[in-house]
């Protein structure tokens, strides 16, 4: 048996996965837990004839995995730019239910993807509530929620309680409590933050933990990863892209050129 009909038997039994890690590594295969627990059992002469391949063949496998991942950078360097163009022609486009302030009119939009527990955020924050205190009159912020749970545990917790403040009418509020308090994220922050703003605690306790606000929040995340960020906090204003704790003179330069 050789290798491209080893290939497509391995893509049509979906049996498999392998990874190349560096050159001169052992290139390896396994069943997932999923397979396993529906039953799709490997034949075990299948397998060895598989891990004989992978013997006889470490380059020919490491070229169809680098192959494979730059299809996957293309595809994704496409969806990226198909996003941004769609946005310098329609800027309101990728809003959404997204949470937005400034112009209602939304010709110049910025996307904000950001996490409440992250630094950099923070400090970006502070950039932005300058910036949109100068230009709420042409500007439409619109915030996307991307917390990033590996490393940042209280991220999801305050995206979600966020999220519910929203859902009474006070989400920029309680966006800026949290990264104003980033210090102190954590359950009785989040419920002392809910009775300052006079919200109907148990309405936001059903919420935030509410399927909807899961949702809500993954779809947030999903678009992120669709436009390859890896990162808080990021920005797309009209098409054109910046992240990091940004200064107040770049997002200048960048409304200007959006403007013309």
């Amino acid at each position: 048996m050789n290798l491209s009909t080893i290939w497509r038997k391995l893509r049509s039994q979906q049996a498999f996965c392998f990874a190349a890690l560096l050159a001169g590594c052992l290139v390896f295969i396994g069943c997932s837990p999923a397979q396993s627990a529906a039953g799709n059992s490997v034949d075990p002469k299948f397998k060895e004839q598989v891990l004989q391949v992978i013997r006889e063949n470490p380059q020919a496998i490491l070229d169809s995995v680098q192959a494979y991942q730059q299809e996957q950078q293309q595809s994704l360097k496409a969806a990226q730019e198909s996003f941004l163009q769609a946005m310098k022609t329609n800027p309101k486009s990728p809003i959404g239910d997204a949470p937005t302030t400034g112009s209602a009119a939304q010709q110049i939009v910025l996307l904000e993807f950001s996490d409440f527990q992250c630094p950099f955020c923070a400090r970006a924050h502070e950039t932005i509530k300058q910036f949109m205190a100068k230009h709420q009159d042409k500007v439409t912020l619109a915030y996307k929620h991307f917390p990033l749970t590996s490393i940042h545990p209280q991220a999801l917790p305050a995206a979600k309680a966020a999220w519910a403040a929203g859902q009474q009418g006070k989400f920029w509020e309680y966006y800026n409590a949290l990264f104003e308090g980033q210090k102190d994220l954590g359950e009785e922050f989040y419920g002392s933050i809910a009775q300052k703003l006079n919200l109907k605690l148990d309405k936001f306790n059903t919420d935030r933990n509410s399927p909807a606000a899961e949702a809500a929040i993954g779809k947030d995340v999903q678009l992120a990863k669709q436009l390859g960020i890896e990162g808080t906090p990021f920005f797309i204003m009209n098409g054109q892209t910046f992240s990091g704790a940004v200064e107040l003179s770049e997002m200048e330069k960048i409304l200007a050129n959006v403007s013309k």
